[in-house]
């Protein structure tokens, strides 16, 4: 491979993978304002529009919402932004949703999203893609306009039958010219977009609200901004020995918030953080035990622990150094600073008894084991009312369900199973299907391609239940009854071929463990040597426990 760009390495040279635009758990949006009708100064006045419909849009449906780290926003001269979802993919679904009514309200307004995996929206619809839509060329192709999902549709390149990885400047010129040509398929749009169907009324549902017991600063402090609740708990989540050092110190006047003058109040959380604070065994640190009386009792009162925690968040976001430069950490600082300077004052109780007091069910932290059975097996539409709810919350039955039956339809598939279980167009073969000058082959049939595959349905569905510690008879489908009935002295035949080979195995593995024995190398008590050297330096009988040596021994083996 000769004359590659610097930096870049093939497969024989130890290739990692392609580069990465985007860091992890990171999303990128820009709106573009096409129309020919319209000079530079009119797009950048609909840009202004288009910004100023989603700060509305975000103050409308997004009143009570938390983030679970970077909100959604539009920056000012390019229209593009980018967010760090952090654990919570449902934050980028949520921009997504956004983004599809932007397009919505504005005909003109293009938009393109992707994430640190590409383009995730194909991911999603990976089931009703065409064939020739493979990750190589798929970059630049997918918008969403006036609501809908589009894909610029394949162009050959020239006549050897090669698809053109488009760049930017290629979409947006195919957009000006050819808008009527977008490639929109129905399947393939509800398959994407398939997660925003529990929108907007899912935006509620992933807010978590708890009574909690917290000193009455950092109960001021989270009721001017809610929002800081999320990077308190990341800090918590993610701390380090370095982070618990504030907290280490029995000198309470050195800490932020100090364990005094406690309030109970409702605090907001994202689903997401609220379970990775109760998932945290966590001992109170020595500046809260060290004055147990003003400090409230762990166990007795109600919320006191996940205020401790939430407390311990708080100190750790505001003592580390590498959060000096975060909005969030300047914007409670000053808030502490108007306190300290008197321009402030910490609410009464008679205020504290105004504010919102709501403590949600916590029902979807339990885990019902029998109910994920019964989501696995694709039977929980057969539980009788009354009888619960199923497995975690809706939008994790559905997904759930919807991975079951995407597996079963695979399985399932007479017209071919193994022949779809491949790569489009053969996208392993590293050889034909890249070209140096970024292109993609149309058609690649592999000189394999013609060979069949041997796939045992029946034994593979037998495997997964001894994985799963089904019994046998629930592993064996209605069909699979019916086949063995029919052809019951082959089954005999097959049953006594699996019974003879187990047969052989234990012999062999019996005949290992005697010798092992023997050589007593599966003794639970090792032998131990002693050694002795006489004054001669000629070594004596070397005495090995349980097994008597040298010549006077009067037993053998």
């Amino acid at each position: 491979m000769a004359d590659q760009p610097d930096g870049f390495k093939w497969f024989g040279e130890g290739f990692d993978g392609f580069p990465k635009i985007l860091p992890d758990d990171c999303v990128q949006y820009t709106v573009y304002i096409i129309d020919s009708k319209l000079n530079d100064f009119n797009v950048r006045e609909q840009l202004r529009k288009v910004q100023a419909a989603a700060n509305a849009l975000c103050k409308n449906l997004l009143k009570d919402f938390i983030w679970q780290r970077d909100a959604f926003g539009l920056e000012m001269v390019q229209q593009k932004g980018r967010s760090n979802y952090g654990d919570s993919v449902e934050d980028e679904w949520l921009i997504v949703y956004l983004l599809r009514e932007l397009s919505r309200q504005f005909p003109q307004c293009w938009v393109r999203v992707f994430d640190s995996d590409g383009e995730f929206l194909l991911i999603e619809a990976a089931d009703a893609l065409p064939r020739w839509l493979n990750p190589e060329i798929a970059e630049n192709r997918v918008w969403i306009n006036s609501g809908k999902l589009l894909v610029v549709p394949k162009a050959r390149s020239n006549g050897q039958g090669r698809l053109k990885a488009l760049n930017v400047d290629d979409a947006l010129a195919f957009i000006q010219t050819s808008s009527s040509d977008f490639l929109h398929v129905e399947s393939m749009e509800s398959e994407a977009f398939y997660r925003l169907q529990k929108y907007p009324g899912q935006i509620k549902s992933s807010v978590h609200r708890a009574i909690v017991t917290i000193p009455r600063k950092l109960a001021y402090v989270l009721h001017e901004t809610p929002a800081y609740i999320s990077q308190a708990v990341e800090a918590f989540y993610l701390r380090d020995p370095i982070a618990l050092r504030p907290l280490q110190a029995r000198d309470r006047s050195r800490l932020l918030f100090p364990p005094e003058n406690f309030v109970t109040v409702s605090v907001r959380f994202t689903k997401v953080g609220y379970a990775q604070l109760k998932g945290q065994d966590y001992q109170a640190p020595v500046s809260w035990t060290a004055g147990r009386a003003k400090a409230p009792d762990m166990q007795g009162q109600t919320g006191s622990e996940t205020g401790m925690k939430i407390t311990c968040g708080f100190e750790m976001l505001l003592s580390d150094p590498h959060n000096i430069d975060k909005k969030s950490v300047r914007e409670i600082k000053l808030l502490l600073e108007d306190l300290d300077a008197g321009e402030e004052q910490l609410p009464s109780d008679d205020e504290i008894s105004r504010w919102e007091y709501t403590q949600d069910d916590e029902g979807w932290l339990d885990i019902n084991f029998k109910d994920f059975e019964k989501e696995l097996s694709g039977r929980s539409d057969q539980i009788p009312l009354g009888q619960g709810a199923g497995f975690g919350d809706r939008a994790a039955q559905d997904n759930l369900r919807k991975m079951v039956a995407r597996f079963e339809k695979f399985l399932n598939d007479d017209d071919g199973p193994a022949e779809d279980a491949e790569f489009p167009d053969d996208m392993d073969n590293d050889d034909d299907s890249n070209s140096a000058d970024g292109t993609a082959t149309l058609d690649g049939n592999s000189e394999h391609g013609e060979e069949g595959t041997d796939f045992d349905e029946d034994r593979f569905a037998s495997m997964m239940s001894d994985m799963m510690g089904l019994a046998p008879s629930t592993a064996l489908d209605t069909a699979t009854q019916e086949a063995h009935a029919a052809h019951p002295a082959a089954v005999v035949e097959e049953d006594d071929a699996i019974l003879d080979e187990g047969k052989e195995i234990s012999r062999v593995m019996d005949g290992m463990e005697a010798e092992l024995r023997q050589a007593g190398a599966l003794s639970l008590n090792p032998p131990t040597i002693d050694k002795t050297v006489s004054g001669n330096d000629s070594p004596s009988p070397v005495s090995v426990s349980g097994i008597p040596t040298g010549p006077n021994s009067s037993q053998s083996r």
